[in-house]
């Protein structure tokens, strides 16, 4: 399994953390790619000695910029289940939402213990998703909503009982 999330700030020359649009710096969201794993490191796999490794989907400040003051026109809160499970029952199951922007590309942003660095809600590249996901509910939001709006709703803290994955795909399809 992958860990594709972008870079930890302490690694990005001090002009590229500057905020954007004065709402967030590179260190308050993940941009990823990864694979269906472990449910508690969606996207990552640990190297040698447990430290993580990294690919990209976006390494550009500028691209990842444009990804998150990104017009989301449609979002489908979908569900999957946990790793090395078939089934889902209820709860015991992954959430996050697929947002599908203007030029047609699609992204799943989701939550997740120990998914990001400052935030646990992540931006994950959907073409990583597997087929084992299935849409729930599906809303309209036609550009008012940008990805950045769905990285706030889904929050940064995670709570296993109190501020889960459901909680976070809820809160950004409410909103």
């Amino acid at each position: 399994m992958r860990c594709d999330l972008l870079p930890d700030p302490t690694e990005l020359a001090p002009e590229e953390t500057k905020n954007f649009e004065g709402t967030k710096t590179v260190g308050d969201f993940v941009i990823a790619g990864g694979s269906d794993g472990n449910p508690l490191f969606d996207n990552c796999h640990q190297g040698a000695e447990g430290a993580s490794s990294y690919n990209y989907d976006l390494s550009r400040k500028s691209d990842l910029t444009k990804l998150y003051n990104s017009p989301v026109y449609l979002a489908e809160r979908m569900k999957r289940p946990l790793a090395n499970m078939g089934v889902m029952i209820g709860p015991i199951s992954h959430s996050g939402v697929r947002v599908t922007l203007s030029d047609g590309s699609t992204w799943l942003v989701h939550k997740g213990n120990g998914f990001g660095v400052s935030s646990q809600t992540v931006v994950v590249d959907a073409r990583h998703m597997s087929n084992k996901w299935q849409i729930v509910e599906t809303k309209n939001f036609g550009g008012t909503k940008k990805i950045a709006d769905f990285v706030r709703a889904g929050g940064t803290d995670y709570s296993l009982l109190f501020n889960n994955c459901h909680f976070g795909a809820d809160q950004m399809m409410k909103q």
